[in-house]
């Protein structure tokens, strides 16, 4: 039976809360809370949900909470599930962001990060080998994958760039097998209004900051985030490198080792790990003399408001978007390209996190103790970003740093 809203809005709230871990511990809890214990939806919808938010730009946990409540309440049910899963999250990055900010580089929270910047190196690093494991199944997706990393980290290409001629490759791919979706006609007339009226209030925003605050940082803030929202596919951990970059080489607003921090206060904390942009876009506004609480608000509507756009406009479509050849091939090639991506990514936080001139050994060896604690007892993630905490803590007590 299909419940009221106000029945299911605490439901969304709980899955907010508790959404740690990253993409797939997200999806699973959704599964269990909507598929297996209620059976608000059925398993094969669930999947095929699941489906269209992994081909679309932007969070596949946040499209697919959105999708559920679209599937359940419609458009009203979609932006309150999606809104629940990612606003509890969004105000802690913002909290912690300003501790960083704020006393982020003395005491006993700059030994914190000390302490965690390790476990986060190993932490992508598995995604690393969890992503080739799962992406790269022949000769021609190692190739792609090893030339993206090569356009990012030698050749110095846009990440743009890489992911649409990452699409383009994908066609060289073997052909991705037809997927089992029942033939439906799609419905028809929703898209232009859903994005019409996205795109209307998006610009209403940027005008209204604009003739309020100035342009300066907040049409960086727009261009970054807007932008980095229509190219990530593959997470938050293939798109890191787009925002880092833009970040700290373009506009200054924070440096490698900082970005290096947001991404593990992401990790701890419930929510995308995409909410690292948040954490990016509170330093836009306390290095740019504005307010850290605003540009990070605004970071957080420019990377979701096309999110919500792109899985609202393609609910009615599900089927028939996955029927699609053609777009099944290009996030096959995507989907390659990322492992390289992400391991630019990692080559990037390593070079950040333990080189400054010369090589930190006592972080380093953190680094090799993460790695085989990582592989020997497979510890979740929030352990270890606890662990690596507790361990700065300690070494901050007994003076090693």
């Amino acid at each position: 039976m299909t419940p009221r809203l106000s029945d299911a809005l605490p439901l969304y709230l709980k899955i907010g809360l508790l959404s740690f871990g990253g993409p797939a511990g997200q999806i699973a809890l959704m599964q269990e809370e909507i598929v297996t214990r209620r059976g608000w939806v059925e398993p094969a919808a669930f999947q095929r949900g699941l489906n269209v938010a992994m081909l679309l730009p932007g969070p596949e946990a946040q499209q697919l909470a959105t999708w559920l409540g679209w599937r359940l309440h419609g458009i009203a049910g979609g932006i309150a599930a999606g809104l629940a899963f990612i606003l509890p999250g969004a105000a802690l990055m913002i909290v912690l962001a300003w501790i960083a900010a704020t006393r982020g580089d003395t005491g006993i929270v700059a030994a914190i990060f000390y302490g965690i910047q390790p476990a986060v190196l190993v932490i992508v690093g598995k995604a690393v080998l969890a992503l080739a494991g799962r992406s790269l199944t022949g000769p021609r997706a190692w190739a792609l994958a090893v030339a993206a990393f090569v356009a990012l980290a030698l050749l110095g290409l846009p990440f743009p760039l890489v992911v649409a001629l990452a699409a383009a490759a994908g066609f060289l791919l073997p052909r991705a097998p037809d997927p089992d979706v029942p033939d439906a006609p799609p419905a028809r007339g929703q898209i232009a209004r859903i994005v019409g009226v996205s795109v209307a209030l998006v610009l209403a925003v940027y005008l209204l900051i604009r003739m309020s605050f100035g342009a300066d940082p907040f049409n960086g803030v727009a261009e970054l985030f807007l932008s980095a929202a229509f190219v990530s596919f593959g997470g938050a951990y293939a798109l890191l490198p787009y925002v880092a970059d833009r970040a700290v080489e373009t506009y200054g607003w924070l440096d490698a080792t900082q970005m290096l921090n947001g991404l593990a206060i992401a990790e701890a904390t419930p929510g995308p790990l995409i909410l690292v942009n948040v954490y990016a876009g509170y330093f836009a506004g306390h290095t740019g003399g504005a307010s850290g609480v605003l540009t990070a608000s605004l970071a957080c509507f420019y990377t979701f408001a096309p999110s919500f756009m792109l899985i609202l406009a393609a609910a009615p479509h599900v089927e028939a978007m996955q029927r699609q050849h053609w777009i099944r091939q290009a996030l096959a090639g995507v989907s390659a390209a990322v492992v390289g991506v992400v391991a630019n990514l990692a080559l990037y936080l390593a070079l950040a996190a333990l080189w400054d001139g010369s090589l930190d050994i006592l972080k380093s060896a953190l680094l090799v103790l993460f790695a085989l604690a990582a592989w020997k007892l497979k510890p979740p993630v929030v352990a270890m970003i606890g662990a690596g905490a507790g361990i700065g803590i300690a070494l901050w007590l007994v003076g090693l740093i």
